[in-house]
């Protein structure tokens, strides 16, 4: 498993570096610059307002494309998925597919074990080395249950004889 980029859950809005915010603004500048400037020069005459529709959708459309590019570059890493892949497949797919394939595609994020270090998925219940509980669930269906649940909701089976670790009473009380 490739080694994951640890982004904390309070730092999603680094999530989008800068330069694909400064890339997003230049396309946008480009394109206004275009549809003001280069085209009314050109054979055919465009009314105003749909030459303003055309300029602020295409504008908008080349800036969510940058923006998206530098997402999938800071969002892959975390979830130990190869970022040059994902931008050279964002870039090569016309019309936003290779972004669709990415978040359809895309992995659970990688954390790490509290107690051994292993990068865990986050859907992970037990540590795979060291077989530490990473989330509350079902002692008897092993399926996720929230920490002031009672009783599971997939099978029934009363949750205070799982013997629930501290760690986890805790987030339920």
């Amino acid at each position: 498993m490739r080694t994951p980029q640890s982004i904390t859950v309070n730092d999603d809005e680094r999530l989008i570096p800068i330069w694909s915010i400064v890339a997003a603004a230049l396309a946008f500048v480009l394109v206004e610059y275009y549809f003001w400037l280069v085209l009314p020069d050109g054979k055919h005459k465009m009314p105003l307002g749909l030459r303003l529709y055309f300029n602020l959708s295409w504008g908008l459309l080349a800036s969510l494309y940058f923006l998206m590019v530098g997402y999938v570059s800071k969002d892959a890493p975390r979830r130990a998925m190869s970022s040059r892949f994902w931008i050279v497949l964002c870039f090569v797919m016309p019309g936003g597919i290779g972004a669709v394939l990415y978040f359809l595609l895309r992995a659970p994020v990688v954390s790490r074990c509290p107690a051994c270090s292993t990068h865990v998925q986050s859907d992970f219940h037990f540590c795979p080395q060291c077989d530490y509980r990473l989330t509350a669930s079902c002692g008897n269906c092993f399926r996720t249950v929230r920490g002031t649940d009672i009783f599971c909701t997939t099978c029934g089976h009363e949750l205070a004889r799982d013997h629930m670790p501290a760690r986890l009473r805790v987030l339920g009380e």
